[in-house]
């Protein structure tokens, strides 16, 4: 049985996806398990995979009818044999010493979730992130586990995306990726929280985020109808979020209290660039959520 088990769930990325497995194939921790899973590649993405497979028995790969991201991780999840369960996505990578680092300090620390600060490359440039240094206002670099399901609203400490971390495998037991929705890290994310019991973030940078034109994240920014669709796609994460607060009875009352501001500040957010009808459909879509918001929770107390 590996230590860590890796899942890299992929999808036409053949472009990027040898600096990817690369990446893990050089880490300085090696007692890992490498889990692909193609969903329904039309390039190169497969044939690349198939030669780390020939080279490193390390490296396991399946294949999947397209279906999602989503269903690709829940692929990933079933084939999974180690004690710690990490993601790279297929575009990014991850420094030499990564694994190295994050399972040093889950041994010293004994946290069932330990995280390390992202750096973003976008347009051939590194991007330094802050929130790596927010880390260590936590003492011990514990952080409390309403604060990190917390960053689902605002993403200030980047904890809301599965990659970026190691996870003890017991906090998946009975959880499954919600399947063909977008943003699937915000929608899902939120139940291995729930779950933990000790989370740590070391401030230093590990994991390197690729930001790419096409990328599931960047389409949203190109016009107003797939922004909007993002926005739906974000408050049905949100209040499923919130369902799930409520049946586990978890701080509730400061939960409710993040996501009346969170509407509130939606709100504040509205593109001026969007014509008057554009504005209107946004307003009125957050506004009809908030006001079934509020009513809920008049019925509530």
């Amino acid at each position: 049985m590996p230590r860590i088990s890796i899942g890299v769930p992929f999808h036409n990325v053949e472009e990027y996806l040898p600096q990817c497995l690369d990446s893990i194939f050089r880490q300085t921790f090696t007692d890992f398990e490498v889990i692909m899973v193609d969903d329904g590649s039309t390039d190169g993405s497969f044939e690349i995979c198939q030669k780390y497979v020939a080279k490193d028995s390390r490296f396991k790969l399946f294949h999947q009818e397209n279906g999602g991201v989503a269903k690709a991780r829940n692929n990933c999840l079933r084939h999974m044999t180690g004690d710690f369960i990490a993601w790279v996505d297929s575009d990014d990578w991850i420094e030499d010493d990564y694994f190295e680092r994050l399972i040093r300090t889950q041994e010293r620390i004994g946290a069932d979730m330990v995280c390390i600060g992202i750096k973003t490359f976008m347009n051939n440039e590194f991007y330094m992130g802050s929130h790596q240094d927010k880390y260590g206002a936590f003492p011990g670099h514990v952080i409390p586990k309403k604060i990190g399901m917390s960053d689902v609203f605002w993403g200030i400490y980047a904890l809301i995306s599965v990659w970026g971390n190691i996870m003890d495998a017991k906090l998946y037991k009975g959880v499954v990726f919600s399947e063909g929705i977008a943003l699937d890290d915000q929608g899902n994310k939120f139940k291995l929280f729930l779950q933990s019991k000790k989370i740590v973030g070391i401030p230093e940078l590990g994991y390197v985020y690729r930001i790419r034109s096409g990328s599931i994240t960047q389409d949203g920014a190109a016009n107003f109808e797939n922004i909007f669709e993002g926005k739906v796609m974000q408050i049905t994460n949100l209040e499923k979020f919130m369902y799930y607060i409520e049946n586990a009875n978890y701080e509730v009352d400061y939960f409710h209290s993040l996501y009346s501001e969170w509407l509130d500040k939606q709100l504040q957010s509205v593109d001026s660039g969007w014509d008057d009808d554009q504005q209107e459909r946004y307003r009125s879509f957050v506004l009809k959520h908030r006001k079934l918001f509020k009513k809920r929770l008049v019925k509530r107390g």
